[in-house]
């Protein structure tokens, strides 16, 4: 079954409201009409100037599908972020997922698909051998994974507070990122700007627009 990489928002907590009254907590964090009115200068004065630890306090929950090599890029961001992955040691696989690389041409996606369904059945089959020989089904599982290629999906549960978020942007929103981690993080951008809720904070760190277009991938 051939699959495009897909993202979700779960759910996400805080606002850039929660960003501002976090700066607040050592003046007065009773909020008038005036000082809503300066939320969105203060969050853009608080990302230039590097004072990033109140944008900790909001959080983004995202359920992805992805091929293992983005899943990859995905895990190499640790700190401040969650991650639970399907695995292909736990299950059989049997939805056989996988992606295809967009911007290959008609006859290198075709010969692409034969070969990565001709892996999935070389998993399954050896799978079924290797029980029917007497290895527990755990350890057929857990090892007969090594016939799945990198265009392989898997579904993983990611949680972000929102200054990890931006770095991970930082990064992988670029014009020097793989394709498919970069069509990824923007549509994560995409989703996260549709709350209505972090509007000031992402033009604060320039994935937005003032217009509120989403901006083009980092040089």
């Amino acid at each position: 079954m051939t699959s495009k990489n897909t993202v979700e928002l779960l759910g996400h907590y805080g606002s850039d409201e929660t960003h501002a009254l976090s700066a607040w907590t050592s003046t007065s964090r009773n909020l008038t009409h005036e000082k809503r009115n300066r939320i969105p200068d203060l969050l853009k004065k608080l990302a230039k100037e590097g004072h990033h630890s109140v944008f900790e306090k909001s959080s983004l929950h995202f359920l992805l599908v992805t091929d293992i090599s983005t899943h990859i890029h995905l895990i190499k961001h640790r700190i401040g972020v969650s991650v639970n992955a399907e695995s292909a040691r736990y299950k059989e696989l049997n939805d056989d997922k996988y992606y295809v690389p967009t911007d290959w041409p008609a006859e290198e996606r075709e010969m692409y698909i034969e070969h990565i369904e001709g892996c999935f059945k070389k998993y399954h089959d050896v799978l079924n051998r290797l029980i029917e020989s007497g290895f527990s089904r755990s350890r057929a599982k857990e090892s007969a994974r090594f016939y799945l290629p990198y265009g392989n999906q898997i579904k993983s549960d990611v949680m972000f507070n929102f200054r990890s978020f931006m770095h991970f942007l930082k990064l992988r929103y670029s014009v020097n990122s793989q394709l498919e981690i970069r069509e990824l993080a923007g549509e994560m951008i995409r989703l996260v700007s549709e709350t209505g809720q972090f509007d000031s904070t992402l033009k604060a760190f320039g994935f937005v627009t003032p217009e509120g277009s989403l901006c083009k991938p980092f040089s």
